[in-house]
């Protein structure tokens, strides 16, 4: 008398073929070096956690009197306007970032000299160059040759520089996606290459470069904090500044600092994966 499988049965099956096709299941002795490896890793990390609260209770840092007045009412207001100017910097630049990030990567798809290879260059000199110099550079020469302008406008001038030339790749990535059979639908239509690239191409292609967008924009939020090299009053400039008028807090307040914007940060990632999953439903 023959039997048939049942469903679970060939499901098991199926996932122990995978598994032994893709790798080799570990035998009882690599499972034992994998538990005496995770074990001691533990240890391990136990111990250096321990050492690093040992050493700042020495130094007082674990002190209920420090925490409280970082903590209160006043200095996280301070601290908060601080994260606002952060999301300013980030706002102004993110905008200008956008749109020119997008015409340098239609420059770079164009078939015309003139615009390709100036836009080639903004992206290959500006994406290479560190991002700091960037707002320091700005920061250095304005009050020299130009005028002295608000400490603002040389962290997007840095900022917008740096990630126009991230944008346009993300931009070009994005359009060279799609199909070619998109293009040519719509040149057989009668489109001109320009009435195709916006009116087929570009609503597609920004459609799911979204995400991207996104997380390039929560980059360009985090950069923001270097502006602590020019002066502006972002938040990381105020933690830092803390130590003018209290010395004993400084580490404190670089450490609620870094908290705020995890949490910002780590807020908007949320974001960005809820729209992702939704551009993809």
């Amino acid at each position: 008398m023959t039997t048939v499988d049942t469903p679970p049965t060939r499901l098991s099956e199926s996932v122990r073929h995978r598994a032994t096709v893709l790798h080799d299941l570990p035998g009882p002795r690599a499972r034992r070096r994998i538990l005496i490896g995770t074990v001691l890793f533990v240890v391990v990390l136990a111990a250096f956690v321990g050492y690093v609260i040992v050493r700042l209770g020495r130094y007082g840092h674990l002190e209920q009197a420090r925490w409280s007045y970082v903590l209160s009412p006043e200095i996280l207001k301070y601290l908060g306007e601080g994260l606002l100017n952060n999301v300013r910097a980030a706002a102004v630049a993110g905008a200008l970032t956008l749109v020119l990030g997008l015409f340098l990567a239609l420059g770079r798809l164009s078939r015309r000299a003139v615009l390709r290879v100036p836009a080639v260059a903004w992206i290959e000199f500006f994406r290479g160059f560190p991002l700091v110099l960037l707002i320091l550079f700005p920061y250095l020469l304005f009050p020299v040759y130009l005028t002295r302008i608000a400490a603002i406008w040389y962290v997007v001038i840095g900022l917008t520089l740096y990630n126009s030339a991230v944008m346009a790749e993300i931009y070009r990535a994005g359009i060279l996606s799609l199909d070619r059979g998109q293009s040519e639908a719509a040149y057989a239509v009668g489109m001109t290459r320009g009435q195709a690239l916006r009116l087929v191409i570009l609503p597609q292609a920004i459609r799911r470069m979204v995400p991207l967008l996104l997380t390039q924009l929560i980059i360009l939020f985090k950069d923001s904090t270097l502006g602590v090299a020019v002066t502006y009053p972002e938040a990381l400039r105020r933690g830092e500044t803390m130590g003018s008028f209290e010395p004993r807090v400084v580490f404190q307040a670089i450490v609620v600092t870094a908290v705020i914007f995890f949490l910002a940060s780590f807020t908007l990632s949320r974001l960005v994966a809820l729209i992702d999953r939704r551009v993809g439903r």
